[in-house]
């Protein structure tokens, strides 16, 4: 395979750039030429990695550093649905005019044989007829796809078992698809349109997974609901997961956490800066419990007022940790379900407890419970009493433990970046005729 040149695009958010920041750097040592499109919050982190970076230039930036602010009335929805439409029409879909432009631009300079991006980067089904370039999207998320024998996407729902169940799932999918996120389809097609571009039938979650000329998924199938249908493009490729150059947040603390019977990690990610919803809680259940350490990651949230306020010998409170130092030395991962902690959670054998709900993360957190990895609180609030009873069970229980090795095995059969440079082969072989007769 010749040299190609290759663009990354993806949303400005870590949960969509990190995991993809390991096959870039990959695909850039094999010679190809690796470009990254993203929001200028990424701009150092892109360009540390070697890898030449376009900002936005008509495209906005929302993510985890400005939400509030630029989408002020975002805090104001509690319902799983309605919070979910927002998201995807604010953060993603009115995104995507935006997207257009740069990305035209961008070709004009940098003509991409290849776009390989988030899987709901907006851009790239506009890109992939309007330039006619390959696009390989990445499931940074589990594979959402509508199917007959799994539940719909977005609702934290774990497959049904019997008639009435089955009937019931049924009725939810096509209450879903046809009525609480029609308007998401709606929108979609109404860009689509706008670009002079043929209008979908499909559900928008599913148009994201299947018009792709190749689609990613991190993870494998052992941690995926079982389905007996599922589109040609799909491939699973072992779990992604960001570029380790080592030792910039290590674990300094091994020989103390060796002194402890139990200890947990935990963290809330960087989209939710509430350290109330689980740092706090997490905090408060083990604060009279001498013989468990609690390692926290803050993600850079209120890390020194946590430490004032919770002087314990047995709390560690940092803003970074590096989680392949830490987690062979936890017990539980208490976490608010974030796909990328998870996969490194199994693949470190780390049972958890799960407390998210919202961006996705209730359907993380639902496989954690459906897998018996773990346990799902089904909130994003949990109560100290909740996490300590939680904690408890999962150690008590050696099923979960288990499961969780039994994952992290099959994880060990899948060579991410090599699995993923195949199929990115494979693709770019099928143009390579074309580009000759040009």
């Amino acid at each position: 395979m010749n040299p190609k040149r290759i663009l990354f695009a993806t949303m400005p958010m870590d949960g969509h750039l990190n995991p993809l920041t390991g096959l870039a750097v990959h695909l850039q040592q094999l010679g190809h030429d690796v470009r990254w499109y993203t929001g200028p919050t990424y701009a150092d982190k892109i360009k540390s990695l070697g890898i030449p970076y376009y900002p936005y230039q008509q495209a906005k930036e929302i993510n985890q550093l400005n939400m509030d602010t630029a989408l002020p009335e975002r805090q104001h929805i509690k319902g799983t649905i309605a919070r979910l439409r927002f998201d995807l029409n604010n953060l993603f879909l009115l995104r995507a005019p935006e997207f257009v432009i740069d990305l035209k631009a961008i070709y004009n300079e940098f003509p991409y044989d290849l776009l390989v991006c988030d899987m709901i980067f907006t851009g790239a089904p506009f890109i992939q007829k309007l330039l006619n370039v390959p696009v390989a999207a990445v499931g940074v998320v589990p594979l959402s796809e509508t199917g007959r024998d799994v539940p719909p996407g977005g609702l934290g729902m774990v497959p049904a078992n019997g008639l009435f169940g089955k009937l019931k799932q049924d009725f939810i999918r096509y209450l879903t698809v046809n009525h609480l996120l029609k308007p998401c389809t709606d929108l979609f097609n109404h860009l689509l349109e706008e670009h002079g571009l043929p209008t979908t039938t499909d559900f928008m979650f599913d148009t994201f997974i299947r018009q792709p000329d190749l689609f990613l998924q991190s993870g494998t199938p052992a941690f995926e609901y079982p389905r007996q249908t599922m589109s040609p493009n799909i491939r699973f490729v072992g779990p992604m997961l960001p570029h380790n150059k080592g030792g910039r947040h290590p674990f300094r603390q091994v020989e103390l956490a060796k002194q402890y019977k139990k200890v947990v990690l935990v963290t809330q990610g960087t989209v939710e800066r509430d350290p109330a919803k689980i740092i706090v809680p997490t905090l408060e259940a083990f604060k009279d419990d001498p013989k468990t350490l609690v390692v926290v990651t803050t993600g850079g949230s209120q890390t020194a007022e946590l430490r004032a306020r919770y002087p314990q010998t047995n709390f560690i409170i940092e803003d970074f940790i590096d989680f392949n130092s830490v987690m062979p030395h936890v017990h539980v991962y208490v976490t608010n379900a974030g796909y990328g902690g998870v996969m490194l959670a199994l693949q470190h054998g780390l049972p958890m407890v799960a407390a998210g709900v919202y961006e996705g993360k209730n359907d993380i957190a639902a496989r954690i419970g459906y897998f018996k990895v773990g346990v799902n609180l089904k909130t994003e609030t949990p109560t100290a009493a909740q996490i300590r009873k939680s904690v408890a069970q999962v150690l008590a229980d050696r099923n979960y433990k288990r499961n969780v090795q039994r994952i992290g095995v099959d994880f060990m059969q899948y060579d991410a970046n090599t699995v993923c440079t195949t199929y990115i082969n494979e693709l770019l072989g099928k143009f390579e005729p074309e580009a000759e007769l040009v």
